[in-house]
């Protein structure tokens, strides 16, 4: 039986590009979802060359008219979208107290509104075909166990955790929704001294976007390990 396809959000480079990767080899169609789509193309086109099913996919998040457009590429692509990896995040500088609104409003377009536009886009079809795997990748600064980080960051990511639970309730069973801390991951945003490699989420990720029926849902993980909200 064919595996179902994967989106991956932010795709091009980080923590996307290594999830892709690992579905990729794992034998699953997937498609990079890239604000940038010539990045995109760069990479599915050297996973390609290897013999993978990879394509592009131009994709802004922030955007709710390129949210429309990426999902009717996906029809016209007759791919049978079964995993959704909402990777796509920006942390912008600043006191959320003193920083200014537009910074705020983009934080969570990207950051909470892109993950709900596209669960509402693509979860029918999920529930259509008894299948889906939902992974919303938040952070530990989202966490009020932990305090929650600075500025929007941390507002934001603890919204997409309040929708991960809030979509994993209202989703059916064999539709789940999960979030995931990735740790300090050596990214563009997480910086050169970051302790991890963005294969180290890249599992978690996987593992989640490939949970059997009788897997968890509406739950916050890290290293396959539940963390608290």
């Amino acid at each position: 039986m064919k595996k179902p396809a994967v989106l991956i959000t932010g795709a091009n480079r980080g923590i996307g590009l290594a999830i892709a990767e690992k579905f990729t080899r794992a034998g699953f169609p997937v498609l990079l979802g890239a604000r940038d789509v010539a990045l995109g193309r760069v990479e599915a086109t050297r996973l390609r060359a290897e013999g993978f099913d990879v394509h592009a996919l131009e994709l802004d998040v922030a955007d709710p008219a390129s949210i429309v457009s990426a999902v009717a590429d996906i029809e016209r692509r007759e791919s049978k979208l079964g995993v959704l990896i909402n990777n796509a995040g920006i942390l912008p500088d600043g006191a959320l107290l003193t920083m200014p609104e537009a910074d705020i409003a983009a934080s969570f377009a990207v950051n909470v509104m892109g993950p709900l536009r596209l669960i509402r886009a693509l979860t029918p079809g999920m529930a259509a075909r008894a299948y889906g795997r939902i992974v919303n990748v938040s952070s530990g600064w989202g966490s009020f166990a932990q305090g929650l980080g600075p500025g929007a960051y941390g507002v934001t990511k603890a919204a997409l955790n309040a929708l991960t639970v809030r979509a994993a309730a209202e989703l059916p069973k064999n539709v789940k929704c999960n979030a995931m801390c990735p740790g300090w991951v050596r990214t563009r945003m997480g910086g050169a001294g970051a302790t991890l490699s963005p294969d180290v989420p890249a599992e978690t990720a996987f593992w989640l976007g490939t949970l059997p029926d009788d897997g968890p849902t509406g739950g916050f993980y890290r290293d396959r390990k539940p963390v608290a909200w």
